[in-house]
């Protein structure tokens, strides 16, 4: 709990203040001679939309076909592109009012236009050069496109491609919490929010990935599952193609020039969120000097880094107002809030340069080797890796940024920064991470938990590596993947798609024998007895498995929410995944208490706690607008899985809101592809609702059936497979 505010911050006076009124930007008029240059870069492009309305972009050099994919994903989403780019500069203020002055204070700690502009010129020329393309190419379609209206950014620099260098979705960035750095620049203590508490519960972020070898399969390919669980409409699809050898396709994260998650013709890659900690806080002991900040660091002081930062943001009226903040930082990191009279400082992984790098070369890569050789940048920091080639090789890889530390200190909570054995001391050696290369058992899997259960018996263990490369531990989708991958040698890519929508919730499987426990213990006399009898008998009878038409599902859901609206503060503050705890920590009676109150909850809004599954979850797209809403008395479609929390592979994080009593989902399966490693790739694959975020687009929800029934498309991976599915060939500009 966040205590009173200290004497040194008093003395320092860190505060804000408002400047006056300014004017927003106008808009940029491309010269003759930026027309003339991207007019020749477009005429080196080709665009060919399939019939899903994905786009098949061919350069004569990679520079041109990143100038055409970042031009396709514009003609896409444009909205969305802007949006991106707007978080990662700490821009977002600037379009969406004074709210959101603290996301992009939180951005601005780190990212410092100046500092990126000189980084830029410090880029290897090769990669200068696709920054220059990628900004060209959406500087073309807003100068082609008048009628498109960007909130801010009517201009894009090739450095601010530095700023957005890793394709997840919520960077490390985003661990830092908005209301207690707040507190400590607005001198006071802000609640913490309903999300930051647990209190509301979180759909489970991260994906999940599963490579099986030649030995697992039916006809002797290698298979990789492609199943990022993100927020819907978060990336494109894409395949990005030219002369100087590039060939890759998957899903780009809207504004970035690569493919974050995919394939080529001879290697795929499917990132997970990681369980490692790499993200530290370090309490500093501050203290003043002749007024100056300093901070305590063994047997000596150090001074404090002071940078000023200025956050505009755009008023009710239109126009533009400033916050100044005076902002700190010690060796360990920014300063982003005070605890206990001592400020804590946050360490994370800020290296624009090599990680834009590995996240360019790895989509060149031709095998297992030479992605490793890649990773060696050790600039990834957030994301476990899933690896299938064509050569049969599989591997499971730990993220690549990972600091040595004294394994003596838990760094799950705030270590002592002025005491020197807390500090970082460097990074491991990849050959020193809980890595899983062509384990014998023929298959790894990552569902954002820990590495020691990636392959089964061959799995890392974890008495052989520091406690910081787990800090979360397992979840029930590894569970599951377990149950779905171990003892099956007969793999083919159908039977790949089947396992990643097998309909088992083991977390169900381990819950309800202990609810049925609770309800035989009830006394006969009890009232819960009798109204909870045919509930329970239907629990009983059911086999854990979700589907269009289970009532047991929707039950068994309700009753896990209504604990989790009880316990979630509790469950994350003893670090432990919500149906641990409540087998766990909750008591008979609590647990009863729940499905009572779940079907007396069922029973108001649906008119009887006996409701199909997919009379309650469902699918809605209404608009193109990037903060979603939604509308029980508009259409919708019927989604069977269900949120990940309960171990479905399958994710659809759904919940109701204030006007609404179905579920509609906004997160989890985004991207689901399937990719054969033969002599041929071959792929399949569905996004939620479609390519499109345009509603008057025919791709605009055009994969949404698809999506909620599990049935992948093929994709159109050479030019004879294309061949017939074309429905427009064009340049940019066009």
């Amino acid at each position: 709990m966040q205590r009173n505010l200290s004497p040194v911050r008093k003395a320092l006076a860190v505060g804000t203040f408002l400047t006056a009124l300014a004017a927003p930007p106008a808009a940029h008029a491309a010269t003759p001679a930026e027309l003339a240059r991207w007019k020749a870069e477009a005429a080196r492009v080709t665009i060919t939309r399939d019939d899903w309305g994905i786009a098949h972009v061919h350069g004569r050099s990679d520079a041109d076909a990143v100038f055409g994919a970042i031009y396709t994903q514009a003609e896409d989403d444009f909205p969305r592109v802007e949006a991106n780019y707007l978080t990662a500069l700490g821009r977002t203020a600037e379009a969406d009012g004074e709210s959101a002055i603290w996301q992009d204070l939180r951005q601005r700690l780190f990212v410092d236009p100046e500092e990126l502009k000189a980084q830029y010129r410090e880029s290897p020329p090769w990669l200068r050069t696709l920054m220059n393309s990628w900004a060209d190419g959406l500087n073309f379609y807003l100068a082609t496109h008048p009628a498109v209206k960007p909130k801010v950014l009517t201009r894009f620099e090739p450095w601010m491609a530095l700023s957005f260098t890793e394709g997840s979705i919520g960077g490390d960035i985003e661990q830092i919490s908005l209301t207690r750095l707040q507190s400590f620049y607005e001198h006071r203590r802000i609640p913490p929010t309903a999300l930051e508490t647990g209190a509301l519960v979180k759909e489970p972020s991260g994906s999940n990935g599963i490579a099986i070898a030649p030995v697992n399969t039916a006809n002797g390919h290698a298979l990789l599952l492609i199943n990022p669980h993100t927020s819907f409409y978060f990336r494109a699809e894409l395949q990005m193609t030219s002369d100087a050898g590039l060939n890759t396709y998957g899903a780009s994260t809207w504004g970035q020039f690569f493919i974050y998650q995919g394939f080529n013709p001879k290697i795929g890659w499917m990132h997970t969120s990681s369980t490692v900690d790499n993200i530290d806080q370090f309490a500093e002991t501050v203290d003043t000097r002749g007024g100056k900040p300093v901070y305590h660091y063994g047997s000596g002081l150090r001074p404090l880094t002071t940078r000023e930062v200025t956050v505009s943001f755009r008023r009710p009226d239109g126009t533009l107002g400033e916050r100044q903040f005076t902002t700190y930082r010690t060796h360990h990191g920014p300063i982003v809030a005070e605890d206990g009279g001592k400020w804590i400082a946050e360490a994370l992984m800020w290296k624009p340069i090599p990680a834009l790098q590995q996240s360019w070369l790895r989509t060149k890569t031709s095998d297992l080797a030479s992605f490793i050789t890649v990773a060696g940048a050790r600039a990834n920091s957030s994301n476990d890796t899933i690896l299938a080639d064509a050569r049969g090789e599989i591997a499971y890889l730990h993220p690549q940024f990972v600091p040595v530390r004294d394994d003596r200190f838990d760094y799950r909570d705030p270590v002592d920064g002025a005491d020197p054995a807390t500090d970082w001391k460097g990074l491991h050696a990849i050959d020193t991470l809980p890595n899983v290369l062509n384990p014998k058992v023929g298959w790894v899997h990552n569902t954002n938990d820990w590495p020691w259960d990636a392959a089964g018996p061959d799995s890392p263990k974890a008495a052989d590596f520091p406690r910081y490369m787990d800090q979360v531990g397992g979840n029930y989708r590894g569970v599951h993947a377990d149950e779905v991958l171990t003892g099956k040698h007969d793999f083919t890519p159908e039977r790949l798609i089947a396992a990643a929508y097998d309909s088992h919730l083991p977390a169900f499987a381990v819950l309800l024998p202990q609810l049925a426990a609770d309800y035989d213990a009830l006394p006969a006399a009890d009232p819960l007895k009798a109204k909870l009898a045919a509930p329970m008998a239907l629990l009983r009878g059911w086999d854990c498995r979700w589907g269009y038409g289970s009532k047991e599902t929707t039950l068994a859901v309700f009753w896990g929410d209504t604990l989790g609206g009880k316990f979630g503060a509790d469950a994350k503050k003893a670090r432990l995944n919500l149906p641990d705890f409540i087998a766990k920590r909750t008591t008979p009676a609590q647990r009863l208490a729940a499905l009572s109150q779940a079907t007396d909850r069922l029973t108001r809004d649906f008119g009887g706690w006996q409701v199909p599954w997919g009379e309650v979850n469902r699918f809605q797209r209404l608009d193109g607008a990037i903060a979603p809403h939604f509308d029980d008395a508009k259409g919708s479609i019927p989604v069977p899985f269900t949120s990940a929390l309960w171990g479905s592979l399958a994710s659809f994080g759904a919940k109701p809101y204030p006007n609404t009593k179905k579920y509609y989902g906004t997160s989890g399966n985004s991207f689901v592809a399937v990719v054969e490693f033969g002599p041929k790739v071959r792929a399949w694959a569905v996004s939620a609702g479609g390519q499109s975020g345009d509603p008057a687009s025919a791709h605009f929800k055009d994969q949404a059936q698809r999506y909620a029934d599990g049935a992948l498309r093929p994709i159109y991976f050479y030019p004879e497979d294309l061949a017939g599915h074309i429905t427009r060939t064009y340049r940019p500009g066009e």
